[in-house]
């Protein structure tokens, strides 16, 4: 028997199945303006993921950082912390940019998925709503380069959407694949569309990623805090 969750949601697919997919960097350029209002209902996550952050970092990784909204708990906390971040997003992290005037904050603007990071250089990594839109398996080359890019002991802590149960992480891929197919989208193009894994196969995917432990610390309103530790 499928859950009430799962019913809203194939519900919601079949009334928007005509909608076109967006491609991710265009489907943020067009809402910069509104974003960090949009995105104020997760201040309390924000500022949980800055307070988890050890207090002798010095080096931090944000992937995805958009317009680093995550970051302002972090600079309050740790002033003289070294952020780098890493967007495909011009114009969102031009906003990262004029908001932390000042800061020491480097910013990438590439493909966190193939992008080197290099080896044992960051105290700890941050990824906050940036990674719902990925299989299992291409999350699993990402950890193992961010892996390799923390120091021994260094910690990565992401806080993101997560599939309640498995027929909703298997229903959202289906769907997307739909879309892709019907809009004619390559499958190495970046589509701005959900499909969040359970905790499980996010867990899974850290493992195998070369962390030596991955588990919930928290969870607020339904969206998990996962730290994995290297």
């Amino acid at each position: 028997m499928k859950n009430q969750e799962y019913i809203e949601l194939k519900r919601w697919y079949e009334e928007t199945a005509d909608e076109p997919l967006e491609e991710m960097g265009a489907f943020f350029g067009r809402r910069i303006s509104g974003y960090d209002e949009h995105m104020s209902p997760w201040s309390e996550h924000y500022k949980r993921v800055a307070e988890l952050i050890p207090e002798g970092a010095k080096n931090l990784l944000d992937l995805g950082c958009g317009t680093g909204l995550e970051l302002k708990g972090i600079f309050a906390r740790l002033p003289d912390i070294a952020v780098t971040g890493i967007d495909l997003s011009e114009s969102m992290t031009a906003e990262l940019l004029k908001k932390y005037a000042g800061r020491n904050v480097e910013i990438i603007l590439d493909d966190y998925f193939i992008h080197d990071f290099g080896e044992n250089r960051f105290d700890a990594a941050i990824s906050v709503e940036s990674l719902h839109h990925f299989t299992q398996e291409k999350k699993v080359g990402l950890f193992k380069n961010l892996c390799r890019s923390l120091k021994p002991g260094g910690i990565y802590i992401e806080c993101d959407y997560i599939a309640s149960c498995p027929e909703i992480e298997e229903l959202a891929f289906s769907e997307c694949m739909r879309r892709r197919k019907r809009d004619n989208i390559p499958d190495g193009e970046y589509i701005h569309f959900d499909t969040p894994l359970t905790l499980e196969h996010e867990l899974e995917a850290m493992l195998s990623g070369g962390f030596e432990s991955a588990e919930l610390v928290e969870n607020i309103n339904g969206t998990p805090i996962i730290i994995a530790k290297k």
